[in-house]
C-alpha cells in the first residue's frame, strides 16, 4: 500500500470517529438539556424539520422543546436522562441510532421515584458539516419505582440539588469548589 493510500485510509478513519463522537455528543448534549429544561440547547440538537414520536405523541421539532418540558414539569420535580449502549450507523450524511436510556422520574410528591428503561431510536443528518437529530422513536420496556425518602436522609443533606434553569451548577464556568447553591 502506497503512503497516498495509507494517508487516504487514516483520513476516513479518522472521519468516520469524529462523526460517531459528532453524534454520541449530539444525543447526549439533548439529554442533558431536557434535565435543565433548556429550550435552546434542546433546539441546538434538532433541526427545525424534525419530528419527535414519545408514545402515542408525535411533535414537531419547533414546538418539540416547550411540550416536552412542560410535560416534566407536570409530573416532576426532576429528571435524569442517561444514555447508556448506544449502537450507531452511518451512511454519508444520514446516521441510524440506537441508544439505551435509564430515565430517572423524581414525582412532585417528593415521595416517589421511577426509574424507566428504554431506548431512543434516532436518525440524524449531516448538513453543513454539522450532525443533528432529525427524527426520534421512543420506547419503554420497563420500570420500577420506588420510595424517594433516601434523599430526605441526613446522608443526603448538604448535597447540591439540580435545577431546571440556568442557575443550575452545571452551567458555572469554571467549577469552583464553595457552599453556595441549592442543598438538600
Amino acid at each position: 500500500m502506497s503512503i497516498e493510500q495509507e494517508l487516504k485510509q487514516l483520513r476516513e478513519q479518522v472521519q468516520r470517529l469524529q462523526d460517531r463522537q459528532d453524534i454520541l455528543d449530539c444525543i447526549q448534549r439533548e439529554s442533558r438539556a431536557r434535565d435543565r429544561q433548556d429550550v435552546a440547547q434542546i433546539n441546538s440538537c434538532w433541526w427545525e424539520d424534525g419530528i419527535d414520536e414519545h408514545g402515542s405523541i408525535i411533535t414537531a421539532v419547533p414546538n418539540y422543546a416547550e411540550r416536552a418540558n412542560a410535560g416534566h414539569r407536570g409530573g416532576f420535580r426532576m429528571t435524569s436522562h442517561n444514555i447508556t449502549n448506544h449502537l450507531c450507523e452511518i451512511d454519508g450524511d444520514t446516521a441510524h441510532c440506537e441508544s439505551y436510556v435509564i430515565g430517572g422520574l423524581f414525582w412532585k410528591d417528593g415521595g416517589k421515584t421511577t426509574l424507566a428503561c428504554g431506548r431512543y431510536l434516532d436518525r440524524l443528518e449531516r448538513r453543513n458539516g454539522e450532525w443533528r437529530m432529525h427524527t426520534r422513536k421512543c420506547t419503554i420496556e420497563m420500570t420500577i419505582d420506588g420510595s424517594a425518602e433516601w434523599v430526605h436522609a441526613d446522608a443526603v443533606k448538604g448535597f447540591l440539588k439540580a435545577r431546571w434553569d440556568g442557575k443550575d451548577p452545571s452551567y458555572e464556568r469554571p467549577f469552583v469548589a464553595n457552599a453556595e447553591g441549592e442543598r438538600w
